[in-house]
C-alpha cells in the first residue's frame, strides 16, 4: 500500500480522501489556493503546498505544479477528487509518464468516456441501449439544426465534454434552437474549453439512474447497486438515494450487468459510474459514464457497508476487487442531500459570504456529514457553493426519510442564505415520500415545494426579544441578592413600571416592542399583542414558554441581526438604531448583478428598442452562465460593463428606459 499520497482537489472531497487515508495509515499531501490557505482540508493533511491565486486556473487545475509538489514532497499517489484534474486525460498521462500512481482509471478510459459523442459510439458497439439523438463530430449549426427536427421536440443539448448541468440547454421546439445552441457552446467552451454538442431526445418523465461500477487491474468488474439522482434543479442533483425505489431485482441485475460490460469494453480501472435514463416503461438507455468518484457515492457505502475510497487506494495499489459480485450486499436504505449556499426562492441562484453561525446534527452510525468547512469559513465566488452533503441511513426508505427531516432541521447556517429550508420541504413532501419521481420532480411540484413559510411575526419578535434580554443578562454578572429589583434590566425606579422600548425591522416593516421585566419573564409588548414569556438560554438554545406553550429553539445574534431556527424553518430580523441613516439604493430602472461574477456577453448597445424577456447582458458567476432580460418594453439607455469585466453582487449593469418614457 502507498505510504504517502497527494490530494489533487479542495473541500469536502479532499476531506473525505483524507479520512480514509489516515485510517490506513498513508500520509496525506495537501494543495490549495490563496483564497484556502485556512481550510479545512489544509489543516487535516500532514503538509501542504500553496499552489498559487484563489481561481481554478491559476490553482487547482495547474496540473504542472500540482505534479511537481508530487515528485517534491515524495507522494507515490495522486488522488484527484471530482472535478478539476479528475477527468483530465493529459494530467492522468503525465502522472504515469512521472512514475506516480493515478488514483483513477487509464488515460485510455478516461479519453473514450471524456467525449460524449465518441462514448456513445462505443456504448453502440457494446450493445449497451442508446437514446435517440445525434452524436456525431460535424458540428456545423445548419446540420444540427436538421439533426434536431429529426430527433423531434422537446430535446436536449448537452455539452460533449461537459458535465454538472453545464453546457446544456433544454429546448422545447424549433424556434428556440439557435439562442439555446450558442447559449450552451458559449457555456461549454468557457467551462470546458470545447464547444462541441451531442443531442438527445428528451424523455418527458424520466428517472436518473446510476450504477456505482469497480474494476480491478486483473480484468475483474462488479457493481455496488444503483442510486436515484432525479431530483435535479438546472440538471444538478439535489437529493440522491439507494437503493433506487421501485427498482425490481431484475432490472438492478440487468441494469449492473450492462454496465460492467460497459466498463470493460473501455478496459476500466477504479472507480466508475454508468448513468442510466429509466422510464416509467421499464426501459433505460445508456446517459454517460463518469470516471471518477461522484459527489454521491456515501449513499453506497452507506448500504453496502464499503468504503469506496479504500477500494479506490488498494485497486490502484494493484491489489484485486475486494470482494466479488456474490459477496455484494446491500442492507436498509440511504439519503444524501447537498446543502447549498444558494437562494431556492431566486432560481437557486449560488451565494457567497461568511459561515458565521454552524451547526450540524451529530454524527453516528444513522446520520453522516461529509463537509470542507468550519465556522468562520468563506463561501468564494471561485468554487462550487456546496457547503455540506448530509447522509443518512435506516432500515427501510419511510424511517430513512423522517431521519433526513429530523436531521435537516438540526442543520443550522447563519450568515447566508442556504437550500437547508427547500431541503426539509423537498424531503418531508407527500409526492417524495410516495415515490413519485423524475428528472422534472422540482418543477412539477413547485407551488407544494416553494410554499411560505406561515409565520406568526408578534409571536417571532417576541421570542426573538426574549433571546436578547437573556443574552443581555447573561452579560451583566448578577451581585448580590439576585431577586434584588436593582438587578433587572429596565432601569427599576419605585411605584412605576417602567416599560423598556425596543424596535424591529422585518423586510422593509418596523414593529414596536415594549418590554416589562418581571421577576419570573417578561410581559412583551408587539404591536399591541402582548406575551407572556419566561425563558432560559443556554449557549444558543433557547427554551421558552409563551403564553403558556413550551417551546424550544435556537438563535443566533450577530451584532443587530437576529435569526431563529425552529423545526427547520428561520425566522430573521433586525435591530433598529435610530442612529441609522436609510439611503434608497434604487437604480432607477437598471439591472442588477444577481451576485459576483464576470461579464461573458453584451448582446445590446445604447439606444437600442429592447422587448420584455429579450437576454441583454449574459454573466458568469460560480461556473454558470445568467442571462440580464429585459424587465420591460423599453430602450438601452446605458451599458455599465463590458465582456470581460468584473462585476459585484447588486452592481447595475444595464438601464432601460421604459417604452412610454423613452
Amino acid at each position: 500500500m502507498f505510504s504517502k499520497i497527494l490530494i489533487a482537489n479542495r473541500g469536502e472531497i479532499a476531506c473525505r480522501v483524507i479520512q480514509t487515508a489516515h485510517r490506513l495509515g498513508i500520509r496525506c499531501v495537501a494543495v490549495y489556493s490563496e483564497a484556502d490557505r485556512n481550510a479545512r482540508h489544509v489543516a487535516m493533511a500532514d503538509e501542504a503546498f500553496l499552489l498559487g491565486p484563489a481561481p481554478s486556473s491559476e490553482s487547482y487545475l495547474r496540473a504542472d505544479k500540482i505534479l511537481d509538489i508530487a515528485l517534491k514532497s515524495g507522494a507515490q499517489a495522486i488522488h484527484p477528487g471530482y472535478g478539476f484534474l479528475s477527468e483530465n486525460t493529459e494530467f492522468a498521462n503525465a502522472c504515469e509518464a512521472n512514475n506516480i500512481a493515478f488514483i483513477g482509471p487509464p488515460a485510455s478510459a478516461i479519453a473514450s468516456m471524456g467525449s460524449k459523442s465518441a462514448a456513445k459510439e462505443i456504448m453502440l458497439e457494446a450493445d449497451v441501449p442508446l437514446v435517440p439523438g445525434y452524436h456525431g463530430a460535424d458540428q456545423d449549426p445548419a446540420l444540427l439544426k436538421a439533426e434536431a427536427e429529426k430527433c423531434g421536440f422537446p430535446l436536449l443539448l448537452k455539452a460533449i465534454a461537459g458535465g454538472g448541468g453545464k453546457g446544456m440547454r433544454v429546448v422545447n421546439h424549433i424556434g428556440e434552437f439557435e439562442e439555446a445552441l450558442a447559449a450552451a457552446q458559449r457555456e461549454s467552451q468557457n467551462a470546458f474549453g470545447n464547444p462541441d454538442m451531442l443531442i438527445e431526445r428528451y424523455l418527458t418523465q424520466p428517472r436518473h439512474v446510476e450504477i456505482q461500477v469497480f474494476c480491478d487491474k486483473q480484468g475483474n468488474g462488479v457493481y455496488l447497486a444503483e442510486r436515484d439522482c432525479s431530483v435535479q434543479r438546472r440538471h444538478q442533483k439535489v437529493i440522491e438515494e439507494a437503493p433506487a425505489p421501485g427498482l425490481s431485482t431484475e432490472t438492478r441485475k440487468a441494469m449492473g450487468e450492462t454496465a460492467v460490460a460497459a466498463a470493460k469494453a473501455i478496459n476500466y480501472v477504479g472507480a466508475g459510474t454508468v448513468e442510466f435514463l429509466y422510464d416509467v416503461d421499464g426501459s433505460f438507455y445508456f446517459m454517460e459514464m463518469n470516471t471518477r468518484l461522484q459527489v454521491e457515492h456515501p449513499v453506497t457505502e452507506m448500504i453496502t457497508g464499503q468504503d469506496l475510497v479504500e477500494w479506490q487506494l488498494r485497486i490502484a495499489d494493484g491489489e484485486p476487487l475486494p470482494l466479488q459480485q456474490d459477496d455484494i450486499q446491500i442492507r436498509g436504505h440511504a439519503l444524501e442531500a447537498r446543502i447549498y449556499a444558494e437562494d431556492p426562492d431566486n432560481d437557486f441562484l449560488p451565494v457567497t459570504g461568511t459561515l458565521q453561525y454552524l451547526r450540524t446534527p451529530d454524527e453516528n452510525a444513522h446520520i453522516r456529514v461529509d463537509t470542507g468547512v468550519i465556522e468562520g469559513d468563506d463561501v468564494s465566488v471561485y468554487y462550487d457553493p456546496m457547503i455540506a452533503k448530509l447522509i443518512v441511513w435506516d432500515e427501510d426508505r419511510e424511517q430513512a426519510i423522517n431521519r433526513m427531516v429530523h436531521a435537516l432541521e438540526s442543520y443550522r447556517i447563519g450568515g447566508m442564505k442556504t437550500n437547508i429550508r427547500f431541503l426539509r420541504q423537498l424531503a418531508d413532501s407527500k409526492p417524495f415520500r410516495d415515490e413519485e419521481l423524475d428528472t422534472g420532480f422540482i418543477e412539477k411540484h413547485n407551488d407544494l415545494l416553494f410554499q411560505t413559510a406561515k409565520t406568526d411575526i408578534q409571536s417571532q419578535l417576541a421570542l426573538a426579544t426574549s433571546y436578547v434580554l437573556e443574552t443581555e443578562r447573561q452579560a451583566q454578572p448578577v451581585k448580590g441578592d439576585p431577586d434584588s429589583p436593582f438587578n433587572l434590566q429596565t432601569s427599576w425606579r419605585l411605584n412605576a413600571n417602567y416599560s423598556r422600548p425596543m424596535e424591529w425591522v422585518v423586510g422593509d416593516e418596523h414593529h414596536q416592542v415594549s418590554i416589562i421585566e418581571q421577576p419570573n419573564g417578561y410581559e412583551i409588548t408587539v404591536d399591541n399583542v402582548s406575551f407572556k414569556v419566561s425563558a432560559i438560554l443556554r449557549d444558543d438554545h433557547l427554551r421558552a414558554v409563551i403564553n403558556g406553550h413550551r417551546l424550544s429553539i435556537h438563535g443566533h445574534l450577530a451584532g443587530d441581526d437576529m435569526t431563529l431556527f425552529r423545526e427547520g424553518n428561520q425566522f430573521q430580523c433586525t435591530l433598529f438604531r435610530h442612529t441609522f441613516e436609510e439611503s434608497d439604493q434604487s437604480g432607477g430602472g437598471s439591472l442588477t448583478a444577481p451576485m459576483n461574477g464576470a461579464i461573458v456577453a453584451v448582446l445590446a448597445e445604447p439606444g437600442q428598442n429592447v422587448s420584455e424577456g429579450d437576454t441583454l447582458v449574459i454573466m458568469e458567476a460560480m461556473k454558470m452562465e445568467h442571462s440580464i432580460r429585459a424587465p420591460h418594453d423599453g430602450v438601452v439607455s446605458e451599458i455599465f460593463f463590458a465582456v470581460g469585466d468584473l462585476v459585484s453582487d447588486g452592481a447595475a449593469l444595464v438601464a432601460v428606459t421604459p417604452s412610454e418614457e423613452a
